[in-house]
């Protein structure tokens, strides 16, 4: 993930729309109301005008345009809207970024690597490799690296942002996993980021632990992170739209174009960008594939997909506390999937990934009874607050009365 798109990764599935719903319950959480009965609790049934309505695009948006997927059992629901720029209209299942949510699947390696005996959850990144941290860094396990308890800085902290011009002309840039490792943690020309907590003792958004489980999967089986994520998760499960670039530029057609406002004032089509290894791009339908396939689980056994929906917690059994604005003051997140509680009970699992010219969405409850996958294609790369088309999306999934008000 791109360097200001990292610092917003975390943002949670929505935000500003609930304010409207009078959640009164975080910034994460969601309302829902309706009559369609599931173990996660009451949910509405799917309204499909009321989705379409959701994703249209309007002028204070600033975006060019969107694509979306919501399921329930029994009911599919597609949607897409025009791009802007192009006045064409957008394939629904069209290929883009999907940012951090690729941490999903590479946490799902690690995890299918810890069942097989060869990760030990429980054993530090000095143990694995050794030298890879300055000393100043305590031991970290690999369960902290993937549940974001590590206390590392995040990626390229303390470096200067570019500027939508510099993104533009930069977005070819690719680094590998060691690059970035190094010129984080060990940066020319500025001061060495230090530990923001002791490990385990809180939990904090961070992108840079994941590249370190990258580099992790690399050295434990002797194969990239495209070899491993393809070989493990995407033959398997028939995924023939989702592809790991590995830093080739070229989108797989049809796609949703992304863009970056330069400093004229003219959207600049930036669909083709660098990146990293875990770099990867996929379609509505097959990140709906794959999160139906993990949460039944056909990738993970139950012990290791449980840590995906585990909290971390203090030896008292209290959840730890969350630094910054993604969690409602306590910890969220298990190993990759953030938690979103439901306003009827239920429970919310998923991620959101950012790419420069993207912000994108992939959620379901832990039963499926609701899901859905959502890409936006943005105009700035202001990330600071969630779309406020994904917004009324994620309302009209789960209140779509509300949305209507």
């Amino acid at each position: 993930m791109k360097l200001i798109a990292r610092r917003v990764a975390a943002l949670g599935l929505v935000g500003a729309a609930l304010v409207a719903l009078g959640a009164g319950s975080g910034a994460q959480a969601f309302a829902a109301s309706g009559a369609r009965p599931g173990t996660s609790g009451v949910l509405p049934a799917l309204d499909p005008p009321a989705l379409q309505a959701a994703i249209e695009t309007r002028p204070a948006d600033g975006v060019s345009g969107a694509i979306a997927r919501v399921g329930e059992p029994g009911q599919l629901w597609k949607g897409s809207t025009i791009d802007s720029q192009t006045g064409r209209k957008i394939p629904a299942n069209a290929h883009f970024h999907i940012g951090s949510i690729s941490k999903v699947f590479e946490t799902t390696v690690v995890l299918q690597l810890a069942a097989e005996g060869r990760i030990d959850l429980d054993r530090t990144v000095q143990q694995y490799i050794p030298g890879l941290l300055p000393d100043t860094f305590q031991p970290i396990t690999v369960r902290e690296l993937i549940n974001y308890s590590s206390g590392l800085p995040d990626v390229d902290e303390g470096k200067p942002a570019q500027s939508p011009d510099e993104t533009i002309a930069n977005r070819y840039d690719y680094r590998t996993f060691d690059d970035i490792i190094r010129s984080t943690l060990r940066p020319v020309g500025r001061p060495w980021p230090g530990p923001h907590f002791a490990p385990g003792t809180e939990q904090e958004y961070n992108s840079l632990g994941f590249r370190i489980a990258g580099r992790l999967i690399e050295q434990i089986t002797g194969h990239s992170f495209k070899e491993e994520v393809i070989e493990r998760i995407l033959k398997p499960l028939r995924l023939e739209q989702t592809s790991v670039p590995e830093g080739d530029p070229v989108m797989p057609r049809p796609y949703l174009h992304g863009y970056v406002t330069d400093s004229r004032g003219t959207a600049v089509d930036v669909s083709e960008q660098g990146g990293d290894p875990s770099n990867m791009i996929s379609t509505p339908a097959d990140l709906d594939r794959f999160i139906n396939a993990l949460f039944q689980g056909r990738l993970l056994p139950p012990a290791q997909l449980n840590e995906m929906f585990t909290l971390p917690r203090d030896a008292e059994g209290k959840l730890v506390p969350f630094i910054g604005t993604s969690c409602n003051k306590v910890a969220c997140f298990g190993a990759a999937l953030m938690s979103t509680p439901l306003l009827n009970g239920g429970v919310l699992w998923g991620k959101t990934g950012h790419d420069f010219g993207y912000a994108n969405g992939m959620f379901a409850t832990r039963d499926l009874s609701v899901r859905g996958v959502y890409s936006v294609s943005n105009l700035s790369l202001d990330f600071g607050a969630p779309a406020a088309l994904a917004n009324r999306l994620l309302t009209a999934v789960v209140a779509p009365a509300a949305g209507q008000r």
